[in-house]
């Protein structure tokens, strides 16, 4: 066992944004629609999961639309697809081992999309506009066709995770605290821990792997904190390309990343504080959903929900 935790849904992941607790938690947040909700108080982020890390890194003000405003996004098929995938591989080792085959791994697939759409109600919009059901079949053929091709880089009769779905959680000595939801922990009868991750999107050229193994290291400095064992092997899992990217880590790697934490979680701090969010412009802007509230495309952001000790120029 990594943790006393216990494992999370996949629908669960996707709902809470890799469970993190954000600006807004039970006492405090906005509507459905983005609007402060009466008698709750926007309140300071408390941690850090390597979603929420990414997003900063990618876009201070985006991460401010997540997690301070938390501004509501809507539902794409592609982050459905691999929610509902997730589930499904997830679920799969509940068999034997021997039973552990394609066919029962696609049967499992109408069973979670009925679990994902009945604890997630609002993916019921991707296709409501699609009357005779072409395009969900077309949806659902992908996702049998992701399943599938797992086989051929996995074997899963071969596998017994310790950890599934593992929600972990650890406070580094500043206080900060880790948190994040990790697909697979599988351990070595001579101890070793693989971290596994699924990713139902193709694998990244070589000289973006960095970026990609930061979820990983993050996630690795995790089960070290909490442990005080180094991970033998991070592995990445490319359903969509049918790569599998691995990375052995170190101590001296778990170590960077950690001060890289601490400098971004300052970084993060400091922006909570004057209430400054900058825009950060790139290709990704296009996907964005909160162009209409972003400075660089003529959007004004909601009035700033928390106070502000000190100030400067820049997005309030």
């Amino acid at each position: 066992m990594i943790s006393e935790a216990a494992p999370v849904p996949a629908a669960a992941r996707a709902a809470t944004g890799e469970a993190e607790s954000g600006a807004v938690e039970e006492a405090s947040g906005a509507g459905g629609d983005g609007a402060p909700v009466a008698g709750r108080v926007a309140v300071a982020p408390s941690s850090l999961s390597p979603s929420r890390a990414g997003d900063f890194m990618q876009c201070p003000l985006l991460y401010r639309f997540r997690v301070i405003d938390r501004l509501p996004e809507k539902p794409s098929e592609a982050a459905t697809r691999g929610t509902l995938v997730h589930a499904v591989l997830e679920r799969l080792f509940d068999a034997p081992a021997g039973e552990r085959t394609v066919p029962r791994a696609k049967a499992l697939i109408p069973g979670q999309w009925a679990r994902l759409r009945e604890s997630r109600p609002e993916v019921t919009e991707l296709f409501a506009d699609d009357p005779e059901g072409e395009r969900l079949a077309r949806w659902l053929a992908e996702a049998e066709r992701l399943v599938e091709r797992w086989f051929s880089l996995e074997d899963p009769t071969r596998l017994e995770p310790a950890e599934r779905e593992l929600f972990v959680e650890a406070e580094l000595e500043s206080g900060l605290r880790l948190r994040g939801i990790i697909d697979r922990v599988d351990v070595a009868p001579t101890g070793e821990v693989r971290i596994v991750d699924y990713k139902t999107g193709k694998a990244p050229r070589a000289e973006y792997a960095d970026g990609a193994l930061f979820q990983m290291k993050f996630y690795a400095l995790v089960v070290w904190r909490l442990k005080r064992v180094v991970p033998r092997r991070l592995q990445l899992v490319y359903l969509g390309s049918g790569d599998v990217l691995t990375y052995d880590p170190d101590l001296a790697d778990l170590e960077r990343v950690e001060r890289k934490l601490h400098a971004l979680w300052e970084a993060i701090s400091q922006a909570t504080r004057t209430g400054v969010w900058r825009p950060r412009p790139t290709k990704l802007c296009g996907w964005c959903d909160h162009q209409a509230h972003c400075p660089e495309f003529g959007g004004t952001p909601p009035p700033y929900p928390l106070p502000v000790v000190e100030s400067g120029p820049g997005v309030g």
